[in-house]
């Protein structure tokens, strides 16, 4: 008899699909009708509005946290905003911005994740 204990990877994984068990005694069930197999990745943010919307919500969710640095950091992703405004935003003030927030919020928590979708998308333009 065999024994399924989840998932284990090493050295990196890509796991895709519509529903992933893991843990002890997981189960996924899935249903699929002709239209969901079809699906793609949604679209990664790549307009300056969609980035600036992404900083919004970064500085909201920073203001709401309990970090003592969380000013400094609103503060950072305010001028991002703003040089992202400009008629002829500066890239590599945008990119050295973007950065300064990935670096200040690492780790996998929901800060670190919005900071680095707005790096990538930074570096994308």
């Amino acid at each position: 008899m065999q024994h399924n204990n989840g998932i284990q990877a090493s050295g990196g994984a890509n796991v895709a699909g519509n529903a992933v068990a893991s843990g002890r005694d997981a189960r996924a069930e899935v249903t699929l009708t002709d239209s969901e197999v079809h699906q793609t990745a949604p679209r990664p943010p790549g307009t300056p509005e969609e980035i600036s919307a992404l900083l919004g919500r970064l500085v909201d969710e920073l203001a709401r946290s309990g970090r003592p640095d969380r000013d400094d950091l609103i503060d950072l992703a305010e001028a991002a905003r703003d040089t992202l405004a400009a008629p002829a935003p500066r890239l590599s003030t945008l990119r050295a911005l973007s950065r300064a927030l990935a670096d200040a919020l690492p780790g996998a928590t929901a800060l670190a994740t919005l900071a680095t979708t707005i790096a990538d998308a930074i570096r994308r333009l």
